[in-house]
């Protein structure tokens, strides 16, 4: 492993979570306190989709488990493969760059078209980051 930089992306992509993560418990308790709701109300997923109507960052936070795994687990797989260049660095800072938007419009305005976008492109920088390693791996 040559640098620690590659996993700065990573870094970066935690602390998202964490500020999606702080903006859920933010909207939620305001929503539970607002609205009366007991905690218990909401015990199960079901209750809380009947209760809670403000689901944009949760449904955001559960979206940053799903491709964001796969991105951790790539720059793992880069760090100790020696793939940690300029290239795949852009493509990591890429793919956070579209998941900070794609948060930022989930989280605010959610149009479900520029979410899309930006979704898509990160989706799209993120297995050009696999292919980079894929072709890197079986070339080595």
């Amino acid at each position: 492993m040559q640098s620690k930089a590659i996993f700065l992306p990573a870094l970066a992509m935690a602390a998202l979570t964490c500020a999606v993560w702080l903006r859920m418990f933010y909207v939620r308790i305001g929503q539970m306190r607002r609205d009366r709701i007991h905690p218990q109300a909401v015990a199960t997923s079901a209750q809380a989709v009947a209760k809670l109507t403000e689901s944009k960052a949760a449904d955001n936070f559960r979206n940053l488990f799903e491709l964001p795994v796969l991105f951790y687990f790539a720059l793992t797989v880069a760090a100790f493969n020696g793939f940690d260049d300029a290239a795949t660095l852009a493509l990591a800072w890429l793919f956070v760059a579209l998941r900070i938007a794609h948060s930022a419009i989930q989280c605010g305005y959610n149009k479900v078209m520029h979410r899309f976008y930006a979704y898509a492109a990160g989706g799209l920088a993120l297995w050009a980051l696999w292919a980079r390693i894929g072709v890197g791996l079986l070339t080595q």
